[in-house]
């Protein structure tokens, strides 16, 4: 049965043209330090390999999402401009290396994800523990965020992960269940599965995940995941403008204005949710820093 496109929409607008409030430019002069720092440590950043539109503002405050496990991912989601192929063997300095560019920044709060590693039994869990432990070893008082994959539902791996000292463990659903097509390899329940035994594995730590919006999802269905994901035990949510990184990416089916993504952000919070952050340019570790500023958000440590 084919559904009317007006069914699907979000109240954006036209798909066939960017809007003004996403010509956001790039300022290649506030990454130079960031990058030269990074690159002489040799550790990868999500920032980088996914071409984030906020990368500037982010590196000029010494900002960046940390990416484990090289940069070759096993899954070949279709929104996604991370390479993807055959990786190569795991570097056992990474831990360290992550380490080791958190204080050469000088970082208070870290986030950590990586790609995606089918080929690992664990999925990767333990570089994510190790690199944690390292952190710690810094400074216990740093905060640290884990945006994990969702590791084939390992529990052994999880509970580690669980378990290993981060304040935030995240694990991103993406998208509404039946635009999972774009998740090559993923599932949506099973995304869900991760979270909730997340929280039951160690209840002082915070879940949080993130949706892309603008690929033609319904309000209704917006609704339904957000319950979704609080019924898991996830309070922390972010909400963002999907853009395709190429002509061969999934393809945008609507931009949606700044007024509807805080009337969501705001649905959200109304639901149940502790801290949303919720705008075009949100992207799942934007301004992560900002869940531990004071009278936000209670976190263990």
């Amino acid at each position: 049965m084919k559904v009317s496109q007006q069914n699907h929409s979000l109240n954006g607008t036209n798909k066939n043209r960017k809007p003004e409030w996403l010509l956001k430019k790039v300022f290649f002069s506030q990454k130079k330090e960031v990058e030269q720092s990074l690159k002489s440590i040799g550790i990868h950043t999500v920032c980088q390999e996914a071409m984030c539109p906020n990368i500037s503002e982010c590196f000029a405050k010494k900002q960046a999402t940390f990416m484990l496990l090289g940069d070759t991912c096993t899954r070949a989601c279709t929104f996604c401009n991370v390479h993807r192929g055959t990786p190569q063997n795991l570097d056992e300095e990474e831990p360290q290396k992550v380490a080791q560019a958190v204080k050469a920044l000088g970082l208070k709060h870290v986030v950590i994800t990586s790609v995606t590693r089918d080929d690992l039994k664990d999925g990767g869990a333990s570089v994510f523990v190790a690199a944690t432990k390292k952190i710690q070893e810094i400074d216990k008082n740093i905060t640290i965020e884990l945006l994990i994959p969702d590791l084939r539902l390992n529990l052994e791996a999880l509970k580690s992960v669980a378990l290993c000292g981060a304040q935030i463990v995240a694990h991103n659903i993406e998208t509404v269940p039946r635009l999972y097509h774009i998740r090559k390899g993923a599932n949506y329940q099973r995304s869900l599965d991760v979270l909730r035994f997340l929280k039951e594995s160690n209840p002082h730590i915070k879940t949080k995940s993130s949706l892309m919006l603008g690929l033609g999802e319904t309000k209704e269905e917006l609704k339904e995941s957000l319950n979704a994901l609080l019924d898991v035990g996830c309070t922390l949510l972010t909400l963002g403008q999907y853009l395709a990184p190429s002509k061969s990416h999934e393809s945008v089916k609507e931009y949606i204005e700044p007024k509807r993504f805080e009337e969501f952000g705001q649905m959200a919070l109304d639901m149940g949710f502790e801290f949303v952050k919720s705008s075009p340019y949100t992207r799942s570790s934007y301004m992560s820093h900002e869940y531990f500023e004071r009278d936000k958000l209670q976190i263990s440590k």
